[in-house]
């Protein structure tokens, strides 16, 4: 049997799984955590992979890292960090973020340039961050990497020279999606002096190898890795309901959308991964346990025992600002209450108003990319309600699939591994795991209230 190694590393930890190269049976599994907060010595993640990976990487043929996207680790000419790395989720170049995309000249010519409106968690708002909070920092950056790079360089041979992969790559905010190549002078221009950026590997190709003569695969980040755990395929949308919500698909067309809503990743297979991000997801479920003094298998049971529509009760729960549609200062809204109003009806509205974000979200892939969904496959721990896997195809008004938890994006970085060693021109064909398909009637008006609401207070915000 032949055996790679995916490696997952994450905010909060690595995760690590060997896996048989035929099929993607999943065979060991290993974790060590990383540190909080929004700022890390990236030395960190190195002393967790040999923690996690090094057990297994004896044993395997190849090996894949997937990491979070965006981080920025900012090196010297020794190679040595100048500073911790300033993470996907450290907010403090939003100031930053809107500089450079007035020196874009606007919204679209910065989604035409690198894909996407840049936002915070874009890589280049670090570097100019770094240019103006810590001049002497960043007069000594020397080269900048993403997570999973340095973690990748970490496992190679000493003196392999820093590498990427496109999907990654795409989210830095100085790499040109239609190109497919670095823009260098947009890094040069965020930190205020040329840097050395690493070579970006083709799909599938091998970027190097381990002391123990494993091969290294390019790595991506961690969205294009659950793309390559989930075998996506064009049309094929995954719904991901975690703390945000996120809905993704494979496309062959480019996306460059102006207004911010849906960003224009490229994936780890040549093609590209167009996202939708939404700030309140299960978060709605946790607030609304809270609110009802119910857990959530008593919030699933009351929001069952309502009619659709939660007699007329809606919800629009923007809790915590919204990304989309862009309002950062809202709130959550509720609106149809009366007298009448049980707390049965307060439950199914919370699940409802989920589920109508969610399905804005897929609207907008569809709008951009053109083309209706094939399959919507969800995941997140979210899943578990049995009230939302009931409620999703009504308000979605299409089939979902709920899939069972796993380590998809440790998955998507094995496939990748397998795929370097093959040496074949495709990734391996691995089966997806066994789901549960549901279907059922949309319910009628739902999504109508819900959007009459959304639009109408569009303008609001306390």
């Amino acid at each position: 049997m032949t055996t790679v190694l995916g490696v997952d590393s994450s905010t909060q930890s690595t995760k690590a799984l060997l896996v048989d190269a035929a099929d993607g049976t999943v065979l060991e599994r290993r974790s060590a955590p990383h540190p909080s907060g929004t700022e890390v010595d990236p030395r960190a993640w190195r002393d967790a992979f040999d923690a996690s990976a090094g057990g297994l990487l004896p044993r395997a043929g190849a090996l894949g890292v997937a990491g979070q996207q965006h981080g920025m680790v900012a090196r010297d000419e020794a190679g040595e960090p100048v500073r911790d790395a300033l993470l996907w989720n450290d907010t403090r170049s939003a100031e930053a973020a809107a500089e450079l995309i007035a020196e874009h000249g606007g919204p679209q010519a910065c989604a035409e340039a690198v894909g996407s409106v840049l936002v915070a968690s874009f890589t280049v708002t670090k570097l100019r961050w770094l240019r103006d909070h810590e001049p002497e920092a960043a007069a000594r950056v020397a080269d900048v990497l993403l997570p999973h790079d340095y973690v990748s360089l970490h496992a190679c041979v000493d003196g392999t020279a820093p590498f990427t992969d496109r999907g990654d790559a795409s989210g830095t905010g100085y790499f040109s999606t239609a190109t497919g190549a670095w823009r260098p002078d947009l890094a040069a221009a965020a930190i205020g002096h040329e840097i050395a950026l690493p070579h970006v590997v083709a799909p599938g190709a091998v970027a190097g190898e381990t002391a123990g003569g494993a091969l290294v695969s390019a790595g991506t980040g961690d969205n294009m890795g659950a793309a390559l755990g989930l075998s996506l395929e064009p049309g094929d949308v995954v719904l991901s309901v975690g703390t945000s919500g996120v809905a993704s698909s494979v496309s062959a067309t480019r996306v460059a959308d102006g207004t911010g809503v849906v960003t224009g990743f490229a994936n780890a297979t040549g093609g590209f991964l167009p996202m939708v991000v939404t700030m309140n997801a299960a978060g709605i479920l946790d607030l609304q346990s809270a609110l009802l003094g119910v857990d959530h298998d008593g919030l699933s049971t009351l929001a069952l025992a309502a009619p659709a529509g939660a007699n007329g009760v809606t919800l629009l729960p923007y809790y915590g600002g919204e990304r989309t549609p862009n309002r950062p200062h809202a709130v959550g809204t509720w609106t149809g209450l009366s007298a009448a109003t049980t707390r049965a009806d307060l439950a199914r509205a919370a699940f409802e108003a989920l589920l109508c974000s969610l399905a804005d979200a897929v609207d907008e892939l569809v709008r951009h990319t053109g083309q209706e969904p094939r399959r919507l496959l969800m995941i997140g721990g979210a899943t578990a309600s049995p009230a939302l896997r009931a409620l999703a195809p009504t308000i979605l008004a299409r089939p979902v699939t709920f899939l069972p938890a796993g380590e998809y994006v440790a998955l998507g970085a094995a496939r990748q591994a397998a795929w370097a060693l093959s040496g074949e021109p495709d990734p391996p064909a691995w089966p997806l795991p066994d789901g549960e398909t549901v279907e059922s009637p949309p319910a009628p008006g739902v999504r109508e209230r819900y959007t009459e609401l959304r639009d109408r207070t569009e303008s609001w915000h306390p």
